[in-house]
């Protein structure tokens, strides 16, 4: 059975963050105990709201807010700030370069991250962020 338009681009938005240098790329898991040196990319699938409805023949369009979690550890504030910064370019220069997830929705739009930092005492500090990415796609059928 083919996928469903919906795990159709988060598999498109999964190879996306693959391409990028250095980090780890996961789905759908929890925080790992340890963080990779080139820091970690955790794809969520995120929410749908109700999609809307197109008549004759029947469409309906999608817009589901997927969630990329990154997390990076780094022993001064410089070293993750520099290192959290380059993936989140990385990933905006992606998403910039192919908006379609290589045809996949028809526009992969995200957000401005929102950034946490947490200390750990006797270990190099992490930081973080969140980014929503807007997946708009049609499919056939409203679960998509």
């Amino acid at each position: 059975m083919a996928d469903s338009p919906r795990e159709t681009a988060l598999k498109a938005l999964a190879a996306l963050l693959a391409g990028i240098p250095g980090a780890s790329i996961r789905r759908n898991e929890p925080l790992a105990a340890r963080i990779p040196t080139g820091g970690l990319i955790t794809l969520f699938d995120g929410s749908g709201g109700e999609p809307d409805m197109l008549l004759s023949p029947p469409a309906y369009i999608h817009n589901r807010r997927a969630e990329i979690e990154v997390v990076v550890q780094g022993a001064t504030p410089d070293d993750r700030d520099g290192m959290l910064d380059g993936i989140l370019a990385a990933i905006g220069a992606r998403l910039v370069a192919d908006p379609t997830l290589g045809g996949t929705v028809d526009l992969a739009l995200p957000e401005p991250p929102e950034f946490i930092t947490e200390t750990i005492d006797g270990a190099a500090g992490l930081k973080g962020a969140k980014v929503i990415v807007v997946l708009e796609y049609t499919a056939d059928s409203p679960l998509g």
